[in-house]
């Protein structure tokens, strides 16, 4: 385990290798699960002042889904998350003309309609926190659907946490990233 002031880092994050292979999996992290992608409180905010600007990449379904149950709804497990339409795909979610399915806030970000990429959660993915009261805890999460990323990342020997260092240090910051490289660096070094 890595400790960075009171984020305890899974050894995983920087043991497992991992790269999203969309082509092979076509985006099944926005579709399977139990619940939509959980929301970070100040992320409420965000959706309600982007909404009108990002409904236009939403599906249908998405859009009533929304307008039924709201930006955002509460799972007992995870709190805020993302509304599900018919018990599977993320509301927010958005399918391209090869059938991948990606996120709609995103492509808004990606056409300068928005300044915000899309939730955390998400742009982690494999990295889950939990937050406890006096730290949060950075885990890696398996999930069978994402097979072909592990694979991938084997390939390329990307681990997790180089493969998220924008959506890590979107999180904790330049500075945390920079401290937990030079960890993972030296950690994988002493084992060769």
């Amino acid at each position: 385990m890595i400790v960075i002031d009171d984020k305890y880092i899974s050894d995983e994050v920087v043991e497992k290798n991992f790269v999203c292979n969309l082509n092979a999996c076509k985006g099944a992290c926005c579709v399977a699960g139990d619940c939509g992608a959980p929301l970070e409180e100040a992320e409420l905010k965000i959706l309600k002042a982007i909404y009108p600007k990002i409904k236009s990449y939403l599906r249908e379904e998405g859009i009533r889904e929304i307008e039924k149950t709201g930006l955002h709804t509460i799972d007992p497990e995870h709190g805020y998350v993302t509304p599900i339409v018919n018990g599977a795909i993320c509301a927010y979610a958005h399918i391209d003309e090869q059938g991948v399915v990606g996120c709609a806030i995103e492509k808004a970000y990606y056409d300068g309609v928005i300044d915000y990429k899309k939730p955390i959660s998400c742009h982690l993915y494999p990295i889950r926190v939990t937050k406890y009261e006096s730290f949060e805890a950075v885990n890696y999460d398996r999930w069978d659907i994402c097979k072909a990323a592990c694979k991938n990342g084997n390939k390329l020997k990307v681990p997790v946490y180089r493969f998220l260092k924008e959506a890590i240090t979107r999180k904790y910051g330049t500075e945390f990233y920079e401290v937990l490289d030079r960890i993972a660096t030296k950690q994988y070094e002493n084992e060769i």
